[in-house]
């Protein structure tokens, strides 16, 4: 059995969040689509906040998780669901933890103000980003795993 953590990454690339995110990125922040991808892709360049992302995830596959289903073939009904439902993954719902997640992204491309880095660093702000990581992650697993 291989460790889940190491095969999300192959499931989910960088390109692939992008198109999967970039919903709820249009609609948070009044875009098109096709910008907001562009916006994803060139963000989750940063390996920081890809692996916040696989991070997020990674907790929704863990909390979705039944006691006797394997994490190998969860990732492969992930990986499955991917290639069947990708087009039609909805945005994630807004909310402060989700809104805290695309000022995250935001920074890291250089269309938000720079102060908003120490904000999100300390106390409520980074607890916020995680439950916004936590929140995008649940809604793509729920979207792909139906």
């Amino acid at each position: 059995m291989s460790d889940p953590s190491r095969r999300l990454p192959h499931v989910l690339p960088r390109l692939e969040l992008a198109r999967l995110l970039a919903p709820t990125y249009a609609e948070s922040l009044s875009v098109d689509e096709e910008e907001a991808r562009d916006r994803l892709e060139r963000a989750l360049a940063h390996p920081e906040l890809l692996a916040g992302v696989h991070r997020g995830v990674a907790v929704a596959l863990e909390a979705a998780r039944g006691p006797r289903t394997d994490a190998d073939a969860q990732l492969d009904k992930l990986s499955k669901g991917l290639q069947a439902r990708r087009a039609r993954v909805k945005a994630v719902p807004s909310s402060p933890g989700v809104s805290a997640v695309m000022v995250w992204v935001n920074l890291a491309i250089g269309l938000a103000p720079e102060p908003m880095r120490g904000t999100l660093a300390g106390g409520k702000g980074a607890a916020m980003l995680e439950e916004g990581l936590r929140e995008v992650g649940a809604s793509l697993v729920r979207d792909l795993l139906r």
